[in-house]
């Protein structure tokens, strides 16, 4: 589902952006080699990600990546980039979506983390500001919880990653769960035990109800990381999202095709297939596991889902058959594709 298409259509009425897709991978060209040796492909999907044009959330989730691969120069680059393109409101590496509310502080993190390690206060005011906007300028519903974009008072499952992690980091870890909370209340279905994608309060209705693959990702590794940030003594809560984050899972995994893939509507096979949902699983699966609030028996699901989405990674080092850009809705390329590639073999590295 295209971001930007959202965000213009509530600016142009009538406006509508054309998809494109990349042709997929040839099947049967398994790229990379086992878990403990990542080989080549790695420095291909990350040499792939660094050439794309990336807008605010882009940004924040390639160095993400980038930054729990261990690269800490290209985190301090890609964080002084950010902050060039931070804007007077505190919202980081906006360059056309500037409806967005919550994908901006996806930077957050990384900008924090090269402010600690280089003592740059200039990049210490960069994520102060950000953090800043979302506890007093950003706009949200009654009850606290975010709008995605500034011009519709709309919640977006996204959000769950974008936002949430960055506030737990950045020492508001009660905010962080209350931002899970509110959104969770608006979207989750505890029948399929799946997330609806969009909340729109001047309907008080859905915007989009379907259970989209990348948003339940979204959620389930936005989560996965606040549980990783929250202080030790928030034991109760880091519980209750680790609860959360197994339904999500499980729900995905009722879902997941023979080939270990989803379909890009997770419950709904006239979609296409989608390759993302499974590395952000697999990402999740591996955080969980080595922060000991998943079980080991979820790792066989990881793998089966991590092979499939290295079977889709061209000799360019591309990651095929992603929700791609630049409309979300076809099977393509994408920054968050590479992206999650990288975090999930780095999850599974660090699992040993």
């Amino acid at each position: 589902m295209d971001r930007r298409k959202f965000l213009r259509n509530t600016l142009f009425l009538g406006v509508s952006a054309g998809a494109s897709a990349l042709a997929p991978a040839a099947a049967g060209q398994p790229q990379g080699s086992s878990k403990k040796d990542p080989g080549p492909v790695v420095d291909k999907v990350k040499r792939a990600m660094l050439t794309m044009q990336r807008d605010a959330w882009e940004q924040g989730v390639a160095s993400q990546a980038l930054l729990e691969s261990g690269e800490t120069e290209m985190v301090v680059l890609m964080a002084k980039e950010a902050v060039v393109r931070q804007i007077e409101d505190g919202r980081l590496a906006v360059i056309s979506c500037n409806e967005g509310v919550t994908d901006p502080a996806a930077n957050g993190e990384p900008v924090l983390y090269a402010a600690k390690i280089t003592g740059d206060a200039s990049l210490q005011k960069a994520a102060d500001k950000m953090l800043e906007y979302l506890l007093k300028k950003a706009p949200r519903r009654k009850d606290g919880t975010l709008y995605h974009i500034a011009n519709k008072p709309q919640v977006w499952v996204d959000s769950m990653y974008m936002a949430p992690p960055f506030l737990a980091v950045a020492g508001q870890p009660q905010e962080a769960v209350k931002q899970v909370e509110g959104i969770r209340r608006l979207l989750w279905n505890p029948q399929k035990k799946l997330f609806s994608h969009i909340w729109d309060d001047s309907k008080n209705d859905f915007f989009r109800k379907d259970f989209w693959s990348v948003g339940n990702g979204w959620a389930a590794a936005g989560m996965a990381r606040i549980i990783k940030a929250l202080p030790a003594d928030r034991g109760g809560e880091k519980k209750r999202l680790a609860k959360y984050v197994k339904d999500v899972i499980d729900g995905c995994l009722a879902c997941r095709r023979p080939d270990g893939l989803f379909y890009d509507v997770v419950d709904n096979p006239q979609t296409f297939v989608e390759t993302n949902l499974a590395q952000m699983l697999a990402y999740t699966i591996y955080s969980g596991v080595r922060g000991g609030w998943l079980k080991a028996s979820y790792l066989k699901q990881a793998e089966k889902m991590r092979e499939a989405a290295r079977r889709n990674v061209d000799d360019f080092g591309y990651v095929q058959g992603v929700c791609g850009s630049p409309d979300f809705e076809s099977a393509g390329t994408a920054t968050e594709g590479q992206a999650f590639f990288l975090l999930m073999e780095a999850a599974a590295g660090q699992l040993g």
